[in-house]
Protein backbone atom coordinates (compact mmCIF):
# COMPACT_ATOMS: atom_id res chain seq x y z
CA UNK A 1 0.00 0.00 0.00
CA UNK A 2 1.33 3.13 -0.75
CA UNK A 3 2.29 5.57 2.41
CA UNK A 4 -1.41 7.21 3.16
CA UNK A 5 -0.14 11.23 2.56
CA UNK A 6 -0.27 10.52 -1.42
CA UNK A 7 -3.85 8.77 -1.19
CA UNK A 8 -5.66 11.29 -2.51
CA UNK A 9 -3.60 12.78 -5.55
CA UNK A 10 -2.76 9.06 -6.40
CA UNK A 11 -6.69 8.11 -7.08
CA UNK A 12 -6.82 11.16 -8.52
CA UNK A 13 -4.04 10.98 -10.97
CA UNK A 14 -5.23 7.48 -11.82
CA UNK A 15 -8.61 8.52 -12.54
CA UNK A 16 -7.16 10.88 -15.49
CA UNK A 17 -5.97 8.07 -16.94
CA UNK A 18 -7.60 6.91 -20.70
CA UNK A 19 -10.45 4.24 -19.71
CA UNK A 20 -9.10 1.51 -21.89
CA UNK A 21 -5.61 2.17 -20.45
CA UNK A 22 -6.45 1.88 -16.70
CA UNK A 23 -8.15 -1.32 -17.92
CA UNK A 24 -4.91 -2.51 -19.70
CA UNK A 25 -3.23 -1.90 -16.60
CA UNK A 26 -6.01 -3.88 -14.47
CA UNK A 27 -6.68 -7.10 -16.72
CA UNK A 28 -2.94 -7.32 -18.29
CA UNK A 29 -0.24 -9.40 -16.29
CA UNK A 30 2.06 -8.34 -19.73
CA UNK A 31 4.24 -5.70 -18.21
CA UNK A 32 6.40 -4.93 -15.04
CA UNK A 33 6.70 -3.89 -12.25
CA UNK A 34 3.92 -5.50 -11.68
CA UNK A 35 0.92 -3.97 -10.41
CA UNK A 36 1.96 -4.45 -7.13
CA UNK A 37 4.51 -2.67 -7.66
CA UNK A 38 4.68 0.50 -10.24
CA UNK A 39 4.09 2.98 -7.54
CA UNK A 40 6.58 1.73 -5.03
CA UNK A 41 7.87 5.16 -4.82
CA UNK A 42 5.24 6.51 -3.05
CA UNK A 43 5.29 3.66 -0.62
CA UNK A 44 8.45 4.19 0.99
CA UNK A 45 8.83 8.42 0.65
CA UNK A 46 5.84 9.99 2.44
CA UNK A 47 4.79 13.33 0.10
CA UNK A 48 5.52 15.88 2.65
CA UNK A 49 9.20 14.57 2.67
CA UNK A 50 9.50 15.01 -1.23
CA UNK A 51 12.54 17.87 -1.67
CA UNK A 52 13.50 16.80 -5.51
CA UNK A 53 11.57 14.52 -8.20
CA UNK A 54 14.15 12.87 -10.42
CA UNK A 55 12.27 11.71 -13.36
CA UNK A 56 13.56 8.70 -15.46
CA UNK A 57 12.10 7.71 -18.63
CA UNK A 58 10.58 4.27 -17.80
CA UNK A 59 11.46 0.87 -16.25
CA UNK A 60 14.36 -0.76 -16.93
CA UNK A 61 13.30 -3.69 -19.66
CA UNK A 62 14.45 -6.48 -17.42
CA UNK A 63 12.00 -7.85 -15.02
CA UNK A 64 15.01 -8.35 -12.02
CA UNK A 65 15.68 -4.95 -12.41
CA UNK A 66 12.69 -2.57 -12.08
CA UNK A 67 11.03 -2.36 -8.71
CA UNK A 68 9.09 0.26 -9.51
CA UNK A 69 11.91 3.30 -8.66
CA UNK A 70 13.49 5.27 -11.37
CA UNK A 71 17.20 4.84 -11.64
CA UNK A 72 16.92 1.81 -9.37
CA UNK A 73 18.46 -1.17 -10.96
CA UNK A 74 17.12 -4.09 -8.45
CA UNK A 75 19.40 -6.62 -10.27
CA UNK A 76 22.53 -4.98 -8.98
CA UNK A 77 22.84 -5.80 -5.59
CA UNK A 78 26.44 -4.59 -4.25
CA UNK A 79 28.11 -1.49 -5.26
CA UNK A 80 31.45 -2.58 -4.95
CA UNK A 81 33.66 -5.27 -4.91
CA UNK A 82 37.51 -6.00 -4.59
CA UNK A 83 38.50 -4.99 -7.68
CA UNK A 84 36.61 -1.54 -7.57
CA UNK A 85 33.12 -1.17 -8.95
CA UNK A 86 30.95 -4.62 -8.45
CA UNK A 87 30.41 -6.64 -12.07
CA UNK A 88 26.48 -5.70 -11.94
CA UNK A 89 27.17 -1.72 -11.75
CA UNK A 90 30.28 -1.78 -14.40
CA UNK A 91 27.68 -3.54 -16.73
CA UNK A 92 24.94 -0.81 -15.93
CA UNK A 93 26.09 2.41 -17.33
CA UNK A 94 24.37 5.04 -16.36
CA UNK A 95 24.77 3.85 -12.74
CA UNK A 96 28.03 3.05 -13.16
CA UNK A 97 28.93 7.35 -13.97
CA UNK A 98 26.76 7.95 -11.34
CA UNK A 99 28.73 6.36 -9.01
CA UNK A 100 31.81 7.37 -10.13
CA UNK A 101 30.55 11.26 -10.28
CA UNK A 102 29.32 10.51 -6.24
CA UNK A 103 32.81 9.32 -5.49
CA UNK A 104 34.18 12.87 -7.23
CA UNK A 105 32.00 14.98 -5.11
CA UNK A 106 33.34 13.03 -2.33
CA UNK A 107 36.73 13.65 -3.04
CA UNK A 108 37.16 10.06 -3.15
CA UNK A 109 38.10 10.24 -6.77
CA UNK A 110 39.99 13.26 -8.74
CA UNK A 111 40.79 12.74 -12.02
CA UNK A 112 41.54 9.12 -12.54
CA UNK A 113 38.20 7.05 -12.19
CA UNK A 114 39.69 3.59 -13.25
CA UNK A 115 38.79 0.19 -11.81
CA UNK A 116 42.15 0.43 -9.99
CA UNK A 117 41.24 3.90 -8.50
CA UNK A 118 38.16 2.74 -7.22
CA UNK A 119 39.76 -0.35 -5.46
CA UNK A 120 42.04 1.80 -3.73
CA UNK A 121 39.04 3.76 -1.85
CA UNK A 122 38.73 2.92 1.68
CA UNK A 123 34.97 1.83 1.90
CA UNK A 124 34.79 1.75 5.32
CA UNK A 125 32.20 4.86 5.67
CA UNK A 126 30.26 4.06 2.29
CA UNK A 127 27.36 2.01 1.84
CA UNK A 128 27.44 -1.08 -0.69
CA UNK A 129 23.81 -2.10 -2.14
CA UNK A 130 21.72 -0.55 -4.26
CA UNK A 131 18.84 -0.55 -1.82
CA UNK A 132 20.75 1.87 0.36
CA UNK A 133 21.83 3.88 -1.99
CA UNK A 134 17.67 4.17 -2.61
CA UNK A 135 17.52 4.55 0.77
CA UNK A 136 19.98 7.68 0.94
CA UNK A 137 18.14 9.14 -2.10
CA UNK A 138 14.81 9.47 -0.26
CA UNK A 139 16.51 10.48 2.65
CA UNK A 140 17.58 13.45 0.80
CA UNK A 141 13.39 13.25 -0.21
CA UNK A 142 14.31 12.66 -4.26
CA UNK A 143 11.32 10.87 -5.50
CA UNK A 144 12.49 8.66 -7.77
CA UNK A 145 9.75 8.30 -10.53
CA UNK A 146 9.45 7.12 -14.08
CA UNK A 147 7.64 8.78 -16.43
CA UNK A 148 6.22 5.95 -17.54
CA UNK A 149 5.36 3.51 -14.44
CA UNK A 150 5.45 -0.08 -16.45
CA UNK A 151 7.54 -1.47 -19.44
CA UNK A 152 5.91 -3.92 -21.99
CA UNK A 153 8.70 -3.50 -24.73
CA UNK A 154 10.83 -0.87 -26.06
CA UNK A 155 8.59 -0.23 -29.14
CA UNK A 156 5.56 0.52 -26.81
CA UNK A 157 7.83 2.73 -24.76
CA UNK A 158 6.36 5.97 -26.35
CA UNK A 159 3.23 5.24 -26.17
CA UNK A 160 3.32 4.36 -22.51
CA UNK A 161 4.89 7.63 -21.94
CA UNK A 162 2.23 8.77 -23.64
CA UNK A 163 -0.64 7.60 -21.63
CA UNK A 164 1.08 8.23 -17.96
CA UNK A 165 1.35 11.77 -18.98
CA UNK A 166 -2.08 12.86 -17.41
CA UNK A 167 -1.12 10.97 -14.53
CA UNK A 168 2.12 12.85 -14.33
CA UNK A 169 0.73 16.37 -15.15
CA UNK A 170 -2.32 16.25 -12.36
CA UNK A 171 0.68 15.07 -10.16
CA UNK A 172 2.83 17.87 -10.85
CA UNK A 173 -0.31 20.26 -10.76
CA UNK A 174 -1.39 19.09 -7.25
CA UNK A 175 2.59 19.33 -6.01
CA UNK A 176 3.25 22.43 -7.36
CA UNK A 177 2.10 23.77 -3.48
CA UNK A 178 5.00 22.11 -2.03
CA UNK A 179 7.67 23.20 -4.72
CA UNK A 180 9.73 20.67 -5.13
CA UNK A 181 12.54 20.65 -7.59
CA UNK A 182 12.67 18.89 -10.73
CA UNK A 183 15.53 16.67 -11.59
CA UNK A 184 15.62 16.20 -15.51
CA UNK A 185 18.12 13.41 -17.13
CA UNK A 186 19.19 14.02 -20.90
CA UNK A 187 16.79 14.34 -24.14
CA UNK A 188 13.29 12.79 -22.13
CA UNK A 189 13.62 15.89 -19.97
CA UNK A 190 13.78 18.55 -22.25
CA UNK A 191 10.54 16.38 -23.96
CA UNK A 192 9.09 16.92 -20.80
CA UNK A 193 9.15 20.63 -20.67
CA UNK A 194 7.87 20.60 -23.72
CA UNK A 195 5.03 18.35 -22.41
CA UNK A 196 4.27 19.31 -19.37
CA UNK A 197 3.09 22.40 -17.40
CA UNK A 198 6.43 23.15 -15.47
CA UNK A 199 6.65 26.91 -16.02
CA UNK A 200 6.31 27.20 -11.78
CA UNK A 201 8.93 24.36 -11.32
CA UNK A 202 12.51 24.88 -10.54
CA UNK A 203 13.87 22.60 -13.10
CA UNK A 204 17.68 20.96 -12.77
CA UNK A 205 18.83 19.41 -16.22
CA UNK A 206 21.71 17.62 -16.60
CA UNK A 207 23.21 14.93 -19.44
CA UNK A 208 21.69 11.05 -18.79
CA UNK A 209 24.27 9.69 -16.56
CA UNK A 210 24.76 7.31 -19.80
CA UNK A 211 27.27 10.20 -20.62
CA UNK A 212 30.74 9.70 -19.71
CA UNK A 213 30.80 13.64 -19.09
CA UNK A 214 28.27 13.58 -16.42
CA UNK A 215 30.97 12.14 -14.07
CA UNK A 216 32.64 15.55 -14.05
CA UNK A 217 29.78 17.75 -14.48
CA UNK A 218 29.75 20.44 -12.25
CA UNK A 219 25.83 20.99 -11.96
CA UNK A 220 25.86 16.95 -10.38
CA UNK A 221 28.69 17.62 -8.12
CA UNK A 222 27.18 20.20 -6.63
CA UNK A 223 23.58 18.56 -6.54
CA UNK A 224 24.40 14.89 -5.86
CA UNK A 225 27.49 15.60 -3.59
CA UNK A 226 25.58 17.73 -1.05
CA UNK A 227 23.42 14.21 -0.27
CA UNK A 228 26.20 12.49 0.42
CA UNK A 229 24.43 9.49 -1.08
CA UNK A 230 27.48 6.98 -0.48
CA UNK A 231 27.91 7.55 2.89
CA UNK A 232 26.54 5.18 5.92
Amino acid sequence: MHNSSWEALLSKAYANLEHEYRLFLEEDKGYFPSRTEYLNAFKTLPRHKVKYILFGQDPYPRKESAGGYAFIDEKVNMLFSDTGLSKEVNRATSLRNFIKMALVARGDLKDDTSQEAIRQIDKQALINSIEALRMNFEKNGVLLLNTALIFTDKKSSSRHVKAWRPFIQTLLEVMEEDSPKLILFGTHAKELKKRLPLENYETIELEHPYNHTFISNEKALNLFGSMNLLEK
